[in-house]
């Protein structure tokens, strides 16, 4: 069955390989039936193979190797460090598009970041963040190290006010693999000018194993993922700030961290049937939101307990909720229950969490569909998902006729 064909299930209790979804991605994926209709077919068409091996794309498509690992920077810094990881690209002036780019550099990579003055947290991290500035045919202007010295950059998200927040996917102490500081935190980033947001660990949101964070642009939460793929399992945060929406640096003024809890539900792996609706979702306070004694999943949240997930990943906002992704559970490793991936929906207006999709048994990973990571909402409708799973990789959009398609 080609991935164009690829039909998301009926319900999530069916066999085979595929995807079960809700409804309610009607109004969500209203750009992508239209487009898919003028198309006709599903997405793009098949990928192409790459003579160069690098990435194969629907015809028509072509791609630009902006950077290589192991190249000298621009800038004269040194070296493309390790393990390209998450990125945001952001409108600058003049038709100029500024990238942030993230490493996800451990303390044996090949390549670390290097490391600048002014721009390091720890110089024993080798993880961190390089910029790119494009202009207006993606022609690369100039390329150098946005923050050093962190570790384990994975994910993030951009700000409404057009930085980048990256965060650190390790709950690493001083005196650990060689660091000289505590690490598991969120720092901010100026692509535009790295220099004007330093290397400062925005504390109050949180040390953990950070994965993503998406802002709701109307009230300035965050809303955090935790990556953890052992038990004791993750947690999703929201970060109400002291001065929301304040731009560039306002988050190091602190704020209030707290964990999601949805009423009856100590795991979200055992919920299997999509469109499963929970009102009355609860925030509850982290006890100490740098876990200086205990991790923050482990913390006492009281009688009622708090709702753990296994591996957490992608959050993005769009349409006035937010959405977020865990990427598989393993009742062998202590979950509810299995699943190749799901993609919640909480509406922060109405305290309600809705699962949107379930990812099903791949019976072939060569082709698209399983083990969601970074997700997002294509400006013209639609949900796209990069896959983190076994076999070949890939880019590949969700229509609201329930169908899936590779992009990449």
């Amino acid at each position: 069955m080609s991935a164009t064909r690829r039909q998301i299930l009926a319900r999530s209790g069916a066999l085979g390989a595929g995807i079960a979804f809700t409804g309610a991605l009607s109004e969500l994926f209203a750009g992508t039936a239209a487009a898919s209709q003028n198309l006709g077919h599903t997405g793009y068409g098949p990928l192409v193979p790459d003579p160069e091996g690098l990435l194969d794309l629907p015809e028509g498509f072509r791609y630009r190797v902006l950077s290589r690992e192991g190249d000298q920077l621009r800038s004269g810094e040194g070296k493309v460090p390790s393990n390209h990881d998450g990125m945001s690209a952001f409108t600058g002036r003049h038709g100029r598009t500024h990238l942030v780019r993230n490493h996800e550099n451990r303390v044996t990579a090949a390549l670390a970041v290097p490391t600048i003055d002014g721009l390091t947290y720890d110089p024993m991290g080798k993880g961190g963040c390089t910029a790119l500035t494009l202009d207006s045919r993606n022609n690369v202007l100039s390329e150098r190290v946005a923050i050093a010295g962190t570790a384990v950059n994975c994910a993030g998200g951009p700000t409404p006010w057009g930085t980048w927040l990256t965060c650190e996917e390790t709950e690493d102490r001083a005196g650990t693999n060689g660091y000289t500081k505590d690490h598991g935190f969120i720092f901010e980033v100026d692509g535009a000018d790295p220099r004007r947001s330093g290397a400062v660990p925005l504390t109050a949101m949180g040390r953990f194993q950070h994965e993503a964070i998406a802002v709701d642009p109307g009230r300035g939460i965050v809303y955090e993922t935790e990556d953890a793929f052992l038990k004791p399992f993750g947690l999703f945060y929201r970060f109400l700030p002291e001065k929301p929406l304040g731009g560039l640096g306002s988050l190091r003024a602190g704020g209030r961290l707290q964990a999601m809890r949805v009423p009856g539900v100590p795991d979200l792996s055992s919920i299997q049937e999509t469109g499963a609706c929970f009102e009355g979702v609860e925030w509850v306070d982290v006890p100490d939101p740098l876990a200086a004694q205990t991790p923050i999943r482990l913390q006492d949240f009281g009688p009622k307990g708090i709702t753990h997930a296994q591996k957490l990943e992608g959050c993005y906002w769009g349409g006035r909720c937010v959405y977020f992704v865990s990427s598989f559970a393993h009742s062998a490793e202590g979950s509810a229950a299995d699943h190749y991936g799901q993609i919640w929906r909480y509406d922060p207006s109405a305290r309600r969490l809705t699962l949107v999709i379930v990812f099903g048994p791949d019976t072939d990973v060569q082709l698209p569909g399983e083990s969601p990571d970074n997700i997002c909402l294509a400006p013209s409708g639609g949900l796209m998902v990069c896959e983190d799973g076994n076999g070949a990789q890939h880019v590949f959009g969700v229509t609201r006729r329930g169908e899936v398609y590779a992009m990449a």
